[in-house]
């Protein structure tokens, strides 16, 4: 027909019936989608996470562009940054990797690497960073913060403002449950042996499961809070657990009552003379810093890190980091946290060099120091969450080794 549409189910339509019929049904199709979006960004304030725009692209983006994502606080850099030298020759190329010897750059490309650095005696003599990227560039941490946050405890016991056998009840009361938190101590937090039953969880099927929940949480005292059990008693075992982090990270501002990237800021940023402004990702909009993860720095002001630790806690001649907390890192606690060496958020890889340790974070974030050699390496990375990491500083460990037998070549 052509006057009008015909319909098995009843009389035929007139066109001007049909379009009022196709318009009501795209306004109830519309408003279907409006509902189930509104039902959506309902859903996230209710869980207290982001919004789902936000959830559905750091669902699909790569780690390394996560920063920006995310509200943060400035972390300043002085107004001038102390010199890294930089003097390039070559490092070993070809270099163990699962049983075989292969090029260096075949492991940068299998484990997607986006920056590899190599310093040497303070001096840096490799840089590569991936198309795209460049000094400027700013990298998350993930884990590697932890690391960081440690250097700023040690500061803190040094002045001292904590101590190692203090509380966490005694030092953040709010806290309330005095069962859990009356039995952790600051030490305990420090080598990963709290016992606070959060679990460390990436798995993208369960987004609100531990460290995921904690990551994605706009309030993380309140996470903290509803989360106090115990899995083990205090100080028994050792077990990874960023929740441990996040409470020093809450120690410390409580302690200096201010935001802890100010603190990095006055502590560390400066006196080391870093060449570009750091962020620290909180958990909302003037909140409270993910003190476990995601400080964004560039790949140089890692290294710069690394340097700090190699060099006894000095930068420039200044001391920055007490030298008895550098010797307290080097020195693996008590307990192995999940099979690995472990002390004060640093890690030593088992088997590894007693004068090596690192900062690693997930996907692949590496700041490897190895003070007999001189050696520091960052590497930052889009790698699955923990994989291959052994196999990673062993590259590392072999670079290292050269370097401090090259004279003698």
């Amino acid at each position: 027909m052509t006057a009008s549409s015909a319909s098995p189910d009843g009389p035929a339509r007139r066109p001007h019936q049909v379009r009022h019929l196709v318009r009501h049904r795209g306004v109830i199709a519309a408003a279907g989608l409006a509902a189930v979006a509104g039902c959506a960004w309902a859903a996230c304030a209710l869980l207290n996470v982001p919004n789902p725009v936000t959830l559905a692209a750091l669902a699909v983006i790569e780690p390394s562009s996560v920063g920006p994502w995310f509200p943060s606080r400035v972390v300043s850099a002085p107004a001038q940054a102390r010199d890294l030298p930089s003097r390039p020759r070559a490092i070993l190329d070809r270099v163990p990797w699962k049983g075989r010897t292969v090029p260096l750059r075949d492991v940068l490309a299998a484990t997607h690497t986006n920056a590899f650095l190599v310093v040497q005696d303070g001096v840096l003599i490799h840089e590569w960073q991936r198309r795209g990227t460049g000094p400027e560039t700013l990298f998350p941490s993930w884990s590697v913060a932890k690391s960081i946050v440690s250097l700023l405890v040690g500061a803190a016991v040094a002045r001292g403002q904590i101590a190692e056998t203090d509380r966490v009840s005694a030092l953040l009361p709010e806290l309330k449950n005095g069962a859990v938190f009356g039995q952790v101590t600051v030490r305990n937090l420090l080598d990963m042996a709290s016992g606070i039953a959060v679990p460390e969880n990436y798995d993208p099927r369960h987004p609100l499961t531990g460290t995921a929940g904690m990551y994605l949480t706009q309030d993380i005292e309140n996470f903290v809070r509803d989360h106090a059990h115990l899995a083990f008693k205090p100080g028994s075992q050792g077990r990874y657990r960023s929740i441990d982090t996040e409470l020093l990270g809450l120690i410390l501002a409580r302690t200096e009552g201010r935001p802890l990237a100010d603190i990095l800021s006055d502590r560390i940023w400066k006196p080391m003379g870093a060449q570009a402004d750091a962020t620290w990702n909180l958990d909302r909009p003037g909140g409270v810093e993910k003190a476990f993860c995601c400080i964004n720095a560039t790949a140089r002001d890692f290294a710069r890190l690394g340097l700090l630790v190699a060099d006894q806690g000095r930068a420039g001649g200044n001391r920055i980091i007490p030298a008895r907390w550098i010797e307290r890192i080097m020195t693996p606690a008590k307990r192995a946290v999940d099979g690995w060496p472990y002390s004060a958020q640093w890690w030593h890889a088992p088997g590894g060099d007693d004068d090596d340790i690192s900062a690693i974070g997930v996907y692949g974030q590496y700041v490897y120091v190895n003070r007999r050699t001189g050696t520091v390496i960052v590497k930052l990375s889009d790698h699955g969450a923990e994989q291959d990491e052994l196999d990673t500083l062993a590259v590392m460990q072999a670079i290292a080794a050269d370097l401090a037998a090259e004279p003698a070549r």
